[in-house]
């Protein structure tokens, strides 16, 4: 699995070098202020999970479920933005497909790794919204030990997805904008 993930990295660098007109243009086309707002919405997503992950080490149930909740209505959040944008973007025809916006063959490539990256992204936010979920119901209804190691688990993979956007956002909305 990782390996995949490292020649989808290599490849879109690769893409990049060969084609930096074509990638700066599409880079532009990508919405920043959405891009912005879910970066901001899913660091502190990340701040609300540590403060859950913590506050479930140390008994603290009611602030451990008011964490894992408000880190699950960033996360629902965070897909509400991207799903506007989705549509922004096939409104404005950006999908790499008939009828495309941009002339450079090349900005399709872009196109293509922006859907794929944010795509599998998203994937990734949903299940961690499943999961958050289950954990905060089973803390809820006592079936799970506050000071299970499944809130700090939980917490790594959240931040884990947290810092794959982190680097998504430069390399698909700060990309021909400098």
């Amino acid at each position: 699995m990782i390996q995949d993930g490292t020649h989808c990295a290599e490849a879109f660098s690769a893409n990049r070098w060969l084609h930096p007109e074509a990638f700066a243009a599409a880079g532009h086309e990508t919405n920043v202020i959405y891009g912005t707002v879910n970066t901001i919405v899913l660091l502190s997503s990340s701040f609300s999970m540590a403060v859950g992950a913590e506050a479930a080490r140390a008994g603290l149930r009611r602030l451990a479920l008011a964490g894992l909740a408000v880190t699950v209505a960033f996360a629902i959040a965070f897909l509400l933005i991207k799903g506007l944008e989705w549509r922004e973007d096939l409104h404005k025809h950006l999908w790499p497909g008939p009828g495309f916006k941009l002339e450079q063959p090349a900005a399709r490539i872009f196109f293509g790794f922006y859907w794929a990256m944010t795509g599998l992204h998203g994937l990734h936010v949903t299940g961690g919204i499943l999961v958050i979920a289950w954990l905060a119901w089973q803390a809820w209804t006592g079936r799970r030990a506050l000071r299970s190691p499944a809130f700090e688990t939980v917490a790594l993979y959240w931040h884990f997805v947290d810092i794959v956007w982190v680097f998504l956002y430069p390399l698909l909305y700060l990309a021909g904008r400098a």
